[in-house]
């Protein structure tokens, strides 16, 4: 790819934006050029009205006017192309994409629904790679423990592993078009892939999924799996796909590698092979727009752990910004980069920066020592006598500072918020 290809504006809509496969496509897209991206989802909390700046209201896809309120926005937000984030909306869109008001970046309609059930999955497969041995009903079940779980389900909702027919009978009985499979007790892996067109599958690389968490990867760590790559060349061969897809298999009993999932979308954990160097909601953009496209993967061993990630909002309003140098813009001889990095977004944000300091020596010097030097648009170095809070002067202000006391005087004297480094992830709006 030319970087002349960037040189495009390019208009993105995630749908559903709240979803961990719209918060990767949102990480995948957010800092590349002349790359806008939107959201849009309902109108109930979730991570997408924090991580999107922009954010639409759409109704769920199994209400009829979901498609009417998503063209608005692509009309008069100039959309360019959509993004589905969730397994029902990659249906929905595959299936009216002709209806909808821009580009849907997706496998072929007839994918996205074999791919939506698992039991159509492996009947479409079965003949050409391992699937899991499935059961009509409970009376083919002789041995135990075997598995329930919706034909349509997401993540790890409803399923369940019995072991005995009373256990049987209630899962079959509480799960909604439930299907019986074989139960597979090895190590399961998923098994990211690319798929261009022009040039067929680009890229397959496996990730075990060492621990999950409601359905989703939340420890995964590469590894070279030999079969990976014959069995997505099969898959390949089988379905039309295009794009960013991935599959789940999961070892049998006696090893075998048998198929749990494809899946025709991004996938939340493909954020592993994407710090490698694999952008997988950018290819596909650009394999939609149908460039020839190539793949560098850096060879590194790479482990991802994922955990919850805080962000807020708030109703602060400030123009200036005071903060402490000792143990705090500096901590432990070293920069901290928790407080540069907000530094710099304040900045973005056309705040003013002054540094507000007792350091012990010559702070002028200090400064540029870390490189500091033109960060700043005051430096207020602060008698070892005198108190910061006299220093300050502005009300439309906030204070960081790793001393409770310094804080506690700035507080009662300006009335205004104040922070130590544990409190300015709340900052980052």
């Amino acid at each position: 790819m030319k970087n002349d290809f960037l040189e495009t504006k390019r208009r993105v809509l995630v749908f559903p934006a709240g979803t961990e496969i719209a918060l990767e496509i949102l990480e995948s897209l957010k800092c590349i050029r002349n790359m806008e991206v939107f959201g849009a989802g309902e109108d109930s909390p979730n991570p997408g009205k924090f991580a999107f700046s922009n954010y639409f209201t759409v109704s769920n896809v199994a209400r009829e006017t979901w498609l009417i309120e998503l063209n608005e926005i692509c009309r008069t937000q100039k959309i360019d192309y959509i993004f589905p984030a969730h397994d029902d909306v990659i249906v929905a869109l595959a299936e009216r994409s002709g209806e909808v008001g821009a580009s849907v970046i997706s496998s072929p309609p007839e994918t996205c629904r074999i791919t939506r059930s698992k039991s159509t999955t492996y009947n479409h497969l079965r003949d050409f790679i391992a699937v899991p041995a499935m059961f009509r009903d409970e009376s083919e079940v002789h041995s135990f423990p075997v598995l329930v779980k919706p034909d349509k389900g997401q993540g790890s909702v409803d399923i369940t592993v019995v072991e005995n027919h009373k256990e049987l009978k209630s899962a079959i009985a509480n799960v909604k078009d439930p299907i019986i499979c074989e139960y597979l007790p090895g190590e399961e892996f998923t098994v990211d892939c690319f798929t261009s067109r022009k040039s067929g599958l680009l890229f397959a690389a496996a990730r075990e999924r060492r621990r999950v968490r409601n359905g989703i990867s939340v420890n995964s760590i590469t590894v070279p799996l030999s079969e990976a790559r014959e069995i997505a060349e099969s898959i390949n061969a089988h379905m039309a796909l295009c794009g960013a897809w991935f599959f789940q298999i999961k070892r049998a009993e006696n090893g075998t590698l048998k198929l749990l999932e494809v899946a025709p979308r991004i996938a939340g954990t493909m954020a592993l092979h994407r710090a490698l160097g694999v952008n997988f909601a950018l290819l596909s953009i650009f394999e939609h727009e149908g460039l020839t496209l190539q793949i560098i993967q850096n060879n590194v061993e790479l482990e991802i752990d994922r955990a919850l990630q805080n962000r807020f909002r708030h109703n602060m309003v400030y123009d200036h910004v005071y903060i402490d140098y000792d143990d705090t813009v500096v901590l432990n001889g070293k920069v901290n980069i928790k407080a540069i990095g907000f530094l710099y977004h304040a900045f973005n944000v056309g705040k003013r920066l002054i540094l507000i300091s007792k350091h012990q020596g010559n702070l002028e010097s200090s400064l540029k020592n870390y490189r500091l030097d033109t960060l700043f648009d005051e430096v207020i170095h602060v008698p070892q006598e005198h108190q910061k809070s006299d220093y300050i002067r502005s009300d439309r202000a906030i204070f960081i500072d790793d001393s409770f006391s310094e804080r506690l005087k700035v507080a009662n004297k300006h009335n205004i918020p104040t922070f130590d480094l544990s409190m300015i992830e709340m900052l980052f709006d």
